[in-house]
């Protein structure tokens, strides 16, 4: 049985690939859920300097929690049951992409955004925890619902396998997945309170001095060392890195804060407590100020920087960042208090 499409998949654009898959597959199950619920929810806001892991020979630089956290934190909620899958083989791990659609069930995927032939020359480059929804087949094209796409996109199956099976950091080694039971309705009190909870813990209380608001702190003091330690083009290259991961790779450092602020406005219309609303704002000014490291950044990769467009000065925003949401945190962690 060749699968055709799904008649009554609907595809959403979305911010960042994991929480709009995981929002695009709850909804096709009945669950009428935000992406930046499922964001919030899920435990999706992050920060991570992690040198002794490279990405394209540089180091990692995450703003966002690793690849697959969101989906494994919403398939632990009660009355959810997710089927996950990886593979050896690429035959056997496309054939059990096509059973799956043969029974009308849409799929996410872990592909790498270098083998999709779909996105623009220009973004195409080697970042292997890209996810997406595949919800039909005609001939040997796959139909995908890819969340950062305005529209449903096409992708012969060569392709997609080669995206599925591609090799590096965060391999994704053909894993597939999709819901097979979800609950009536989510009791979101409890989820939104547990999600909140565990994003300050790690912003926070992390003892490694790399991840959270040490770890921004830590950066910075890296970013104003470089010219001295790599020379000023490779210096060029380390920040150049740093802004691609946080303006480019999904939502982006500031775009996450900003999706974190949304769930944290919408839980608090769910919750019924203007203070909730109040947070956001305060996070809404870290994501400025996020973004306005990255404008200084882009200056100095493109060679147009001005007097005034230092590396001190690209630490001294970093530094303002950490202290921004330092304090948003530890209001929100009394917050959290609160609800016990």
């Amino acid at each position: 049985m060749r699968p055709g499409p799904l008649p009554d998949f609907s595809h959403t654009q979305s911010a960042h690939c994991e929480s709009g898959v995981a929002a695009s597959l709850l909804r096709h199950k009945g669950i009428e859920i935000s992406e930046a619920m499922a964001f919030g929810i899920g435990g999706g806001l992050f920060f991570g300097y992690l040198p002794f892991i490279r990405l394209n020979g540089l180091p990692l630089v995450t703003y966002r929690s690793a690849a697959g956290h969101i989906l494994k934190r919403i398939s632990r909620i009660p009355g959810i049951s997710m089927h996950q899958q990886k593979f050896r083989d690429k035959s056997q791990a496309m054939a059990a992409l096509d059973d799956a659609l043969a029974h009308s069930i849409p799929v996410g995927l872990q592909t790498g955004v270098y083998w999709l032939p779909y996105f623009p020359s220009a973004l195409r480059f080697h970042f292997n925890a890209h996810n997406l929804v595949v919800y039909g087949k005609e001939g040997d094209e796959y139909l995908i619902s890819d969340p950062v796409f305005p529209g449903p996109v096409r992708c012969p199956g060569e392709d997609l396998a080669r995206a599925r099976f591609a090799s590096g950091a965060l391999a994704p080694k053909g894993k597939m997945y999709y819901l097979t039971r979800v609950p009536e309705n989510l009791e979101r009190r409890s989820l939104i309170v547990k999600g909140i909870r565990s994003v300050c813990k790690m912003m926070l209380g992390s003892p490694f001095p790399l991840i959270g608001v040490k770890g921004i702190r830590f950066l910075a003091n890296r970013l104003e060392r470089w010219p001295d330690r790599l020379g000023k083009e490779n210096a060029a290259l380390h920040v150049g890195h740093v802004v691609r991961m946080q303006e480019e790779i999904g939502t982006g450092g500031g775009g996450f804060r900003f999706m974190y602020a949304a769930f944290l406005q919408e839980s608090g219309v769910v919750l019924e407590d203007q203070s909730l609303a109040d947070y956001a704002a305060l996070l809404t000014q870290a994501g400025d100020s996020w973004r306005q490291f990255a404008v200084i950044a882009a200056r100095i990769c493109k060679n147009r920087a001005r007097p005034e467009d230092t590396y001190t000065v690209m630490a001294e925003s970093i530094r303002q960042c950490a202290s921004l949401e330092e304090n948003f945190f530890r209001e929100l962690e009394g917050w959290v208090k609160k609800q016990s």
